[in-house]
């Protein structure tokens, strides 16, 4: 529920998802639930839609709109679940599903996401995620065994990538994990002996807010006017709802 600008990094996530024709949305909830469900219960597309105001108030005529068209379940999937249990939590949801995506709803891309899905659909895994290159510089420290520092130097590019929080899934998925497992660290071990995870390469636009620093960077680019994540702002990137496929 943290925000960039006035509206929380939740929503940028689920209206780039809804760009691309994907409205039916799971929130595997938990620490500070309430919060999110009393965020869309209250939830007022005239204040960020313009609107014609007539009849002092009583006819408001909204002439675009946001989330009228989104399919949201809620479900509290537990206040110290990890990422594998909140799935398997949300598992009875996705009943005829064949694929879902899954993110973690705390990164922001300009990924055209059709082009990931046709990757995907490919290479026939069972699951595959977005690869990164982490976007901030960090120190890199070599030390001797009592803890002397030798060497220190400061890393800005790298030749490693990192998981983007942006998946695909089928519902095999499942049948990779156990209780209590940690998605990436039991099941996606299991599919790598399997041959059947997938990683799909991607150099432009990715950012996590995964710290303040993160979050001032985003609210400058913000309020610069620089918002690469918002797709839908882009009319060439429009594209008619062309999935049914559920995302979480």
């Amino acid at each position: 529920m943290v925000p960039i600008g006035y509206r929380p990094i939740i929503w940028h996530t689920m209206k780039y998802y809804a760009h691309f024709g994907h409205k039916d949305f799971i929130l595997c909830l938990g620490y500070k639930a309430d919060m999110f469900k009393e965020y869309f219960l209250n939830y007022d597309e005239s204040l960020s839609n313009d609107f014609v105001y007539t009849n002092g108030g009583k006819d408001i005529k909204l002439l675009n709109s946001d989330i009228h068209d989104w399919h949201i379940t809620f479900v509290d999937t537990g206040m110290h679940a990890n990422i594998g249990q909140r799935l398997m939590a949300v598992k009875p949801f996705l009943e005829g599903e064949d694929i879902f995506l899954a993110n973690y709803t705390d990164i922001v891309s300009d990924l055209h996401l059709p082009a990931m899905l046709d990757d995907f659909h490919q290479k026939g895994a069972v699951a595959s995620f977005l690869a990164v290159k982490p976007s901030y510089s960090f120190h890199v420290v070599n030390m001797h065994d009592n803890g002397m520092v030798y060497d220190i130097s400061t890393v800005t590019k790298t030749d490693f990538r990192i998981n983007g929080g942006y998946f695909i899934l089928r519902k095999e998925i499942f049948d990779f994990m156990e209780p209590g497992d940690e998605l990436v660290e039991q099941p996606f071990q299991r599919l790598i002996a399997a041959e059947l995870l997938a990683a799909y390469k991607y150099s432009g636009f990715w950012a996590p807010m995964d710290t303040f620093k993160d979050k001032m960077r985003l609210d400058d680019m913000y309020n610069s006017g620089y918002t690469p994540w918002q797709v839908w702002q882009k009319e060439e990137d429009k594209i008619p709802n062309f999935s049914n496929e559920q995302t979480i």
